[in-house]
């Protein structure tokens, strides 16, 4: 599989001896789906900025396409196509003047597949953009971002702020792209449901660092969230195998581990000496909460 994006030991920091970004490396391939999760300030729109070439990393090396997008940014940007929840577009100008103006930009540009958003969106091309509701604007910025049909989508955030039916809308009009051209999509979202409906892989993003790096299904299957009393975990739970990350909640001890929760369960007992333990799969939410919500 080629690789389209590859970050390798980012190091970017905003403030002196405080690193948003510590050593960040992975990378995704021709068609892949990979959410990015973390919590606020993890890191995931600085990571996607980088990669944008934004900004530029303190340490490390990104590639796109093989290019650097600081050095190549005109090659790179003409593969990519991006939109962000804090993105701005002109007010004052009409649909039909922006989706002119990117067309003009985009050698690729396809004008079918243009008519072909707006009339699924029910957009109207004279309307000004500051006359648009927020779904509409980000459906306007989706359809700048998709009509040169890029290699690489990268979405910040797209669909915050929308309500469930237009979040659906704007994402499946993301995935279709996909679905015809075998584009590589990079998104990040604080809604787990959207990632689970068409992520294929996620990275989890931690204090810096990816602290998981797994395809989806396999996390599903292979992941599961231990219960245990609070007396009687101890720091011999981080040498099983499988460990991942634990923490102190008010009904006892959380530890997410590798393995079937039968094997899993039967490991900690053993180690702990005791017999009520509880382990089972969770659904992608509670497994983020798990993985980031606390430390033990």
């Amino acid at each position: 599989m080629n690789t389209i994006l590859q970050f390798e030991n980012i190091v970017r920091g905003y403030k002196k001896e405080e690193n948003v970004l510590n050593g960040v490396s992975f990378r995704m391939g021709q068609g892949e789906i990979v959410g990015l999760l973390g919590r606020n300030g993890a890191g995931k729109t600085t990571l996607i900025r980088i990669a944008m070439g934004l900004l530029y990393p303190q340490s490390g090396r990104v590639s796109v396409f093989g290019l650097s997008p600081t050095q190549d940014p005109v090659a790179v940007k003409g593969r990519i196509g991006y939109v962000a929840e804090d993105q701005v577009l002109p007010p004052a100008a009409t649909i039909r003047e922006l989706t002119a103006f990117h067309a003009s930009l985009f050698p690729k540009w396809d004008p079918a597949l243009e008519r072909e958003l707006v009339d699924r969106f029910g957009l109207r091309a004279d309307d000004k953009i500051k006359s648009l509701s927020k779904g509409q604007a980000r459906q306007v910025a989706l359809i700048c971002a998709l009509c040169h049909r890029p290699e690489l989508l990268i979405l910040d955030e797209p669909a915050g702020g929308l309500d469930p039916a237009a979040r659906r809308e704007f994402l499946e009009a993301s995935i279709q792209l996909l679905n015809r051209e075998g584009t590589a999509i990079l998104f990040s979202s604080h809604h787990m449901g959207d990632v689970e409906r068409i992520g294929g892989r996620v990275v989890l993003l931690d204090q810096g660092r990816v602290l998981l790096d797994e395809d989806l299904d396999h996390l599903r299957e292979n992941v599961c969230v231990a219960l245990a009393p609070s007396a009687a975990a101890n720091t011999r739970l981080e040498t099983l195998p499988g460990y991942l990350r634990s923490r102190n909640a008010q009904d006892g001890w959380h530890g997410v581990f590798r393995g079937e929760p039968d094997d899993v369960s039967l490991r900690i007992r053993q180690s702990l000496g005791a017999n009520n333990v509880q382990c089972a799969r969770v659904p992608l939410e509670e497994l983020f909460v798990e993985m980031v919500g606390g430390r033990q």
